[in-house]
């Protein structure tokens, strides 16, 4: 191994050097950032060497979104870095807009990393007379003028069937649970609030080598009230790794806080990749004896956000080495030796 190489955080990849890819097919590498990932967007193009592309947002009284390019990207490789965070629809809209505007100064190639992908839930029809939102905003995407996209842990796997174009669904699995092997956590035992997050958690409790129990949910009419009915599994005396891909209102992980609390559990540690902390979601988390949080930056986390207890990961170098490799055409699962 040369001595100057480091591990990428969230890979099993060491990266010897950050030479900047030399041209191909698709010309040079160009990010841009989006209005919702300024800073995930900027960590990237530090990342790999560049400097953000630079283009001017206006959105005008009548909140129409007016977006123009300050440089060419005529024949070359374009990534829109955009996540799908609150304002959901002016970032949706942004996203669209932006890549309609690559397509028609003749980009290359268009690549959407989209941290974060809104409407995830909305991916089937589980009552009468509802939509499938995460095809709509899928199609979108692919007509807007994405030739490829980046995103990380979508909500459920079958999304990525309703996209036409090639892409890579990433996820941040290894940039949490490094993180918590470092911790050296003892009598531990990994725990999810739902049993849909089952399998994702079956891999944490086997990398971190500790056993693996369930909150059991049931919604009910209001999908916001999830009401909680029962432990699967044993945490009495045991120091408790709740695990879930996204954190919105914070009620589910209140139950489930409460439930092995109520169990014998004793110190908890909460991991998940998207901080959507709406409504009243930083006060709840802030409310509820959580010895630390852990999450990314998938979702921008203002300072108002952020708790004494949260640790913040970078999702960022994982996609700039996928930036990478997209624009080299080599293997992305190599970074996580698969």
């Amino acid at each position: 191994m040369c001595p100057t190489a480091h591990k990428v955080p969230g890979t099993r990849y060491f990266r010897k050097y950050h030479a900047r890819s030399e041209s191909n097919l698709y010309g040079e590498i160009k990010v841009f950032c989006g209005s919702g990932s300024q800073e995930v967007g900027k960590e990237i193009c530090t990342y790999l060497g560049l400097e953000p592309g630079e283009y001017d947002r206006v959105q005008f009284s009548n909140e129409n979104i007016f977006v123009q390019l300050q440089e060419s990207v005529r024949g070359q490789d374009v990534y829109l870095v955009q996540t799908l965070c609150s304002p959901v629809s002016d970032n949706i809209m942004e996203l669209l807009i932006m890549m309609d505007t690559f397509k028609r100064d003749s980009a290359g190639r268009i690549t959407a990393v989209i941290p974060y992908l809104s409407y995830a839930r909305s991916d089937k029809k589980d009552q009468p007379r509802v939509p499938i939102t995460a095809r709509l905003i899928a199609d979108m995407i692919q007509v807007a003028g994405a030739d490829r996209y980046i995103t990380v842990d979508l909500h459920s796997g079958q999304i990525q069937g309703f996209f036409n174009i090639p892409g890579d669904t990433l996820s941040a699995f290894y940039l949490l649970s490094d993180y918590l092997l470092d911790l050296k956590i003892e009598d531990a035992v990994v725990v999810t609030t739902d049993l849909g997050f089952a399998k994702r958690a079956r891999n944490y409790a086997n990398r971190l080598n500790c056993p693996l129990a369930f909150v059991e949910k049931r919604r009910s009419t209001n999908a916001e009230s999830p009401e909680m009915l029962s432990m699967i599994g044993d945490v009495q005396d045991k120091n408790v790794i709740l695990v879930d891909d996204e954190v919105n209102t914070a009620k589910s992980v209140a139950n489930a806080v409460r439930t092995v609390k109520d169990r014998g559990a004793k110190d908890i540690y909460l991991a998940f990749t998207h901080a959507i902390l709406s409504g009243t979601g930083v006060e709840r988390l802030a409310s509820l004896p959580i010895k630390e949080i852990i999450t990314t930056n998938t979702v921008p986390i203002p300072e108002a956000k952020r708790l004494p207890n949260m640790t913040i990961l970078s999702i960022a170098p994982l996609l700039a080495e996928v930036i990478i490799r997209a624009h080299e055409g080599s293997s992305v699962g190599q970074l996580f030796d698969e």
